[in-house]
């Protein structure tokens, strides 16, 4: 029986020594070389100044800014430590109150836009954490913004394109917009990504 320990607490501890440590160190090491602002979590300042993540959603809730995607994280949206979806399928009569109270507080917060609202505005993702939004979904709050900050909607339509980020690699995903980034955009906050 000694004989079969023996090897068995080797291996056990080779492998906990190169799947725990080793490869852990190797990867944070390349990651903060490579990708030193990613690996750092892509916080992004002002002034020196921490306002958030590119890659994690926050909730805006004035008039003055884009509303992100929804979040379905607890015990708070766009909870990090807590990344979920609702779990809720398409039949569930919770998920379609939830959308149909959304709706009516993107028609509500501009009753005069009768554009379709964009699905991404009314349903939360799977991580819940999601810091982009469409296109479609930035240029349907535009009137919103523009009336609460005195601004012209071609202004505003300018801030979306020169914040927007095309298909990755040129073909995979949507055209979107870092609702963070955009926000930032029309405070007019010189932005550093660290």
């Amino acid at each position: 029986m000694t004989s079969h320990l023996r090897p068995a607490l080797v291996i056990f501890g080779a492998l906990t020594l190169t799947c725990g440590v080793l490869y852990p160190l190797a990867v944070t090491g390349i990651g903060s070389t490579a990708f030193p602002a990613q690996a750092a979590g892509s916080i992004v300042e002002v002034n020196g100044k921490a306002v958030g993540s590119e890659l994690i959603g926050q909730s805006f809730t004035s008039p003055k800014y884009f509303w992100g995607r929804p979040s379905a994280t607890v015990p708070m949206a766009n909870n990090a430590a807590g990344s979920s979806g609702s779990n809720q399928g398409p039949l569930n009569p919770a998920l379609t109150d939830a959308v149909k109270g959304r709706i009516e507080a993107l028609q509500a917060a501009d009753p005069g836009n009768t554009a379709p609202v964009p699905v991404d505005l009314v349903t939360a993702s799977a991580s819940g954490l999601d810091p982009e939004i469409s296109v479609a979904a930035a240029q349907y709050q535009v009137r919103r913004i523009a009336a609460a900050r005195g601004l012209d909607t071609e202004h505003v339509r300018a801030l979306i394109e020169r914040e927007m980020r095309g298909r990755v690699f040129g073909f995979f995903g949507e055209p979107r917009v870092n609702v963070l980034a955009l926000n930032l955009a029309l405070d007019g906050k010189s932005t550093h990504t660290r």
